[in-house]
């Protein structure tokens, strides 16, 4: 084996380095026994608890450190990366490897073969999907909107059409089965009713048939995020938590809606059962969506059915997803949603947000050298 061959064994995919382990033992013999023990450390069997593999990289501080490589990658349920860390995430794709200040661990992208995107405005990284086509990793979107302008709940997002105008966008680019419509949370307040809801959902449901196939609903529930409640209650916003009428009277509605415009309705880990009108629990991160979209990935299905159990361990009970890596953190999200459970402190936020601002694009959202602040 070539020093140049060796060079390309180094950074190769895993099957390869599988190869050169074994070429290396039937025509190298002591030669190269340093590079197979280095060849070996990459394809260790160690595993994370949701069944991804632990490989080593280089970070960018040059040194060698474990990385988590998984197959499905969320990005995020903690923060808009499409919206507002577009640039950071396509960095990492191509460095080929994030690091998240959430748990401070690195996230490799060397097995990736799909990405959940989650955002309120897809917009910015619309011109970069081509970078995940290239490579042959599919993904699709979570797109929220809703329809809390007169509100003031979504203070810092694009204007209601504009974000309507990208949503159909995006699913003529893509198509309409990998961009989910979420109206997530529906919030009643002093000044919203249960029919001023329905209706909102209406006329942003008429607009969007033909370019979705499921909508996604949740109800806020102000117990649920105390510190949410008071951010709203101090923004002169007072919601009305849900009465069982209330859930009854919504539910019927939008199941109704959804059944005049082709258009599945589930709830996301909602704490209520509205099977009975005939909405069922989503799963966000869905296994029968991605073996229906993305069937001809091979690596994907023979995950899929490999594993016993596919729920992801490390999200709310209620929570049906699948397992995924979110390379997400706690307030980093500048949408400044005044019902968000992500940005538990508007003071972290605002400190984040000028640690972003100010620095240049590394592996962490937050440079390292500066304390993330989490809270």
């Amino acid at each position: 084996m070539r020093g140049n061959q060796v060079s390309l064994m180094i950074s190769a995919p895993v099957d390869q380095i599988h190869q050169a382990i074994s070429l290396i033992s039937s025509e190298a013999g002591d030669k190269f026994t340093s590079l197979k023990k280095h060849l070996e450390s990459r394809v260790s069997t160690k595993k994370t608890t949701k069944g991804w593999d632990i490989i080593k990289i280089k970070n960018d501080a040059g040194d060698e450190v474990d990385a988590v490589a998984p197959l499905i990658i969320s990005a995020s349920r903690r923060n808009d990366t499409p919206a507002h860390h577009d640039q950071w995430f396509i960095a990492g794709f191509k460095r080929c490897h994030l690091g998240v200040p959430q748990k401070i661990r690195y996230v490799s992208f060397e097995k990736a073969r799909l990405i959940v995107f989650w955002t309120k405005d897809p917009e910015p990284i619309l011109e970069n999907l081509d970078n995940f086509d290239k490579k042959g990793v599919g993904y699709y979107f979570q797109y929220t909107l809703n329809d809390n302008e007169s509100e003031g709940l979504e203070p810092n997002i694009p204007p209601l059409q504009d974000r309507i105008a990208t949503f159909k966008k995006l699913s003529n680019k893509i198509g309409p089965e990998k961009v989910i419509w979420r109206f997530d949370p529906l919030v009643l307040t002093d000044n919203v009713t249960k029919e001023q809801l329905v209706e909102k959902v209406e006329n942003l449901m008429q607009q969007l048939t033909g370019h979705t196939e499921k909508l996604v609903i949740s109800f806020f529930r102000s117990g649920d995020y105390k510190h949410a409640l008071k951010r709203m209650i101090a923004n002169k916003i007072n919601p009305r938590d849900f009465k069982p009428e209330d859930i009854t009277f919504v539910a019927r509605k939008i199941r109704a809606l959804g059944k005049n415009f082709s258009m599945k309705v589930a709830t996301c880990a909602d704490k209520g059962d509205l099977s009975f009108f005939g909405i069922e629990p989503n799963k966000c991160i869905d296994d029968a969506l991605i073996k229906r979209v993305f069937k001809n990935d091979n690596i994907l299905m023979k995950f899929l059915d490999s594993k016993k159990t596919l729920k992801d361990p490390g999200q709310r009970k209620e929570c049906k997803c699948i397992v995924s890596e979110d390379v997400g953190s706690n307030s980093k999200c500048a949408n400044g949603c005044l019902y968000c459970y992500a940005n538990k402190s508007d003071n972290a936020l605002k400190k984040n947000l000028e640690l972003i601002k100010k620095s240049e694009i590394g592996e962490f959202i937050v440079p390292q050298k500066h304390k993330t602040i989490i809270g």
